[in-house]
């Protein structure tokens, strides 16, 4: 099977259910939950098919700029869509449900990069399996971030929007946020132990921003956790602490497959 057709599926699919649960919210409703569920579980099954027949090749895993960035939206969706089931927290695929669309079409039809197939060993196929959790429970926190400033935002103005209304209580939402950050901070723990097991150097050429970036990110996020444990932080403080590791993160990660593939062609 061509990766297009389920790729144009998925699509449709996220675009959708993000449709349908923006319709609700702006008539200050509250989208049905299975419904949603439903949806979003649906196009991640077509977007999980598109990413098979995109990554694996006879010589390795293509996990080139833009498939790798398609894996992580589909790790993240499905992460939320499991999490639904337990924890409030369907108001995050607003946001995602359209990164999921985004990225499934550019990675179907966007050209590839430079990027080597990977055909490595079980220590490394681990340690890129720990990554992608790590960053897709990272980009969740971040998302979850952004909520939390415009409700913040809009009670301290006193106009709530339908969106708004539809969240949990604020404090809930923080809990949450702190929640995604441990958990993405302590697989980002486990990825770079992995890497110190398992790549013969972590300081090659190719190698050394991302090491050093995603090191300085771990201690932002270390950082931001010691606060919150230690002095309380929250609000803003909290939000801009978030956003500073993972815009290191993703340049870390994003902005060296970009400038290896697109710009050195290595």
């Amino acid at each position: 099977m061509h990766p297009l057709l389920p790729s144009l599926l998925a699509a449709f699919l996220y675009a959708g259910a993000s449709g349908y649960q923006g319709l609700r919210l702006s008539q200050r409703a509250t989208p049905n939950k299975r419904l949603l569920i439903l949806c979003g579980a649906a196009a991640l099954l077509a977007h999980g098919v598109s990413l098979f027949f995109q990554l694996v090749t006879p010589a390795g895993l293509n996990l080139d700029f833009f498939n790798a960035a398609s894996l992580i939206a589909a790790a993240v969706i499905l992460l939320i869509l499991v999490a639904c089931a337990r924890i409030p927290v369907e108001n995050l695929l607003m946001l995602l449900l359209p990164l999921g669309a985004l990225t499934v079409l550019l990675a179907a039809f966007m050209p590839g990069g430079t990027a080597q197939p990977i055909d490595e060993h079980i220590g490394i196929l681990a340690h890129i399996l720990l990554s992608i959790l790590a960053y897709g429970l990272l980009t969740i926190a971040v998302f979850q971030a952004l909520l939390l400033l415009l409700q913040d935002y809009q009670l301290k103005h006193k106009h709530p929007s339908g969106l708004i209304k539809n969240f949990p209580a604020l404090q809930t939402m923080e809990s949450l946020l702190f929640g995604f950050l441990w958990a993405g901070w302590s697989l980002l723990s486990l990825s770079l132990l992995s890497g110190w097991l398992f790549v013969d150097n972590l300081f090659a050429q190719h190698l050394a921003h991302k090491t050093i970036l995603s090191c300085i990110a771990w201690i932002v996020f270390g950082v931001l956790l010691w606060g919150r444990h230690q002095l309380g932080w929250r609000g803003h403080k909290a939000v801009r602490w978030t956003l500073a590791g993972f815009c290191l993160l993703m340049l870390a990660y994003f902005g060296s497959k970009l400038v290896r593939e697109f710009i050195l062609h290595i």
